[in-house]
């Protein structure tokens, strides 16, 4: 018997050790592949995939539980505070105008700066670099939708710095061609539409528009932590550009990946509709105000204005339901004057679609309001203007020859 048990626990010392040294050897293998930081760590990788897919399916309890639980882990690392700030900004997406989140966004890019600068001073460790970069830019793209001109190039000068300073690590690369997609694109952007700006961008090196697209593109494809936000913006980009069909696919696959978040839910009704899919913009519209009325985190009167639009807009057009349409038309011009946007092109054509409901049901009063309400509203060299001046015209005559 004791034998027995003597051969007993020789084993189990063979089997410890073995598992000590197999653990010793799994740690030194990380250690070599992640070079030692903590962006490339399987690890925290696993972890922090967890969380920001929470986040940005707009759960965001449980994203800041986990990026909290990431902070315990490593206090004096720049991630957690980044991720935690990015977290506020996609609180502030669905409707930009809104600056509830601001100052919680900032502070949190600050503190991750404050870290990732002490990380460089001991060590110009290339991944504290990275996340000055990117909470720069982050901070950077928060002034400008505010702008606040000369912070944003303050920032994003800063950003440009830092990602330079990055570039010696090259197993960052995907997440850097993140920054450089940006800034390729929108330098052109901003030259063509700001004005204003265009005697600042001297400061900068100059970009390439069709180039920025491929690279974030690529990103969308490659990176791990900046994937989602290349998508974010190649939405916004092939809106801009016309690049219909990739904006649908695009949108679809967003949306079907996190379906509770209001951008990529919008994003995906608005490409349907452009595509001429109806019933599917149909459907994802209406699935808008659905969760409007629950009360789902970030469905507001941005979305809102989207879905009764497009609603509005098959009830006229497709159904002939008038009273449909009216319905859905006056739920469009209520979202958007609750978020300030009565100069948009859906506030406008709604009023304009009413106007011609109402003529035709031969309200030439009620139609007329309609029209001088649009031309008051529109700019003087608008389709609404000009359309909205030719209809009261019109309906002046049907209504003298009414009388």
């Amino acid at each position: 018997m004791k034998s027995l048990i003597a051969f007993l626990c020789s084993v189990l010392l063979v089997i410890n050790t073995s598992q000590a040294q197999w653990w010793k050897d799994t740690e030194k293998a990380e250690q070599e592949r992640s070079k030692g930081m903590l962006l490339l760590t399987t690890e925290v990788q696993i972890e922090a995939t967890t969380a920001i897919n929470h986040m940005y399916n707009f759960k965001f309890y449980e994203a800041e539980r986990e990026f909290n639980y990431l902070k315990i882990k490593h206090p004096n690392h720049p991630l957690p505070d980044f991720l935690l700030g990015l977290m506020e900004w996609w609180k502030i997406v669905p409707n930009t105008d809104n600056v509830l989140y601001d100052e919680k966004c900032l502070e949190y890019m600050d503190e991750s700066i404050r870290k990732a600068e002490v990380i460089w001073d001991d060590t110009e460790n290339p991944e504290a670099a990275f996340f000055m970069a990117a909470a720069y830019a982050f901070k950077g793209r928060l002034h400008s939708e505010r702008k606040h001109w000369t912070k944003a190039t303050l920032a994003a000068k800063n950003a440009l710095k830092y990602l330079d300073k990055s570039r010696s690590f090259s197993d960052f690369s995907p997440e850097l061609m993140f920054g450089d997609g940006l800034y390729n694109y929108y330098f052109q952007y901003v030259k063509d539409n700001y004005p204003l700006l265009r005697p600042v961008l001297w400061l900068f090196p100059k970009g390439d528009k069709p180039k920025g697209i491929g690279q974030l593109e690529k990103v969308s494809y490659n990176a791990f932590y900046t994937r989602t936000e290349a998508r974010y913006f190649l939405l916004q980009i092939y809106g801009m550009e016309n690049m219909n069909e990739k904006a649908y696919e695009l949108s679809k696959y967003t949306h079907e990946t996190y379906p509770d978040n209001p951008f990529f839910h919008r994003f995906h009704a608005r490409s349907a509709f452009v595509a001429g899919r109806v019933a599917e913009a149909e459907k994802e519209a209406k699935g808008i105000l659905q969760k409007i009325e629950e009360h789902y985190p970030g469905y507001e009167g941005v979305s809102g204005r989207y879905a009764s639009y497009i609603l509005g807009y098959y009830a006229f057009n497709y159904n002939r339901d008038y009273a449909e349409a009216k319905k859905y038309y006056q739920k469009t011009i209520d979202f958007a004057t609750l978020t300030n946007s009565t100069k948009s092109g859906y506030y406008l054509s709604s009023k304009l679609t009413l106007g011609k409901i109402a003529s035709m049901e031969k309200d030439y009063d009620k139609a007329i309001d309609y029209f001088k309400e649009v031309l008051d509203d529109s700019e003087r060299k608008s389709s609404q203007h000009d359309e909205a001046k030719k209809l009261l015209s019109e309906t002046k005559k049907l209504r003298r020859k009414s009388r």
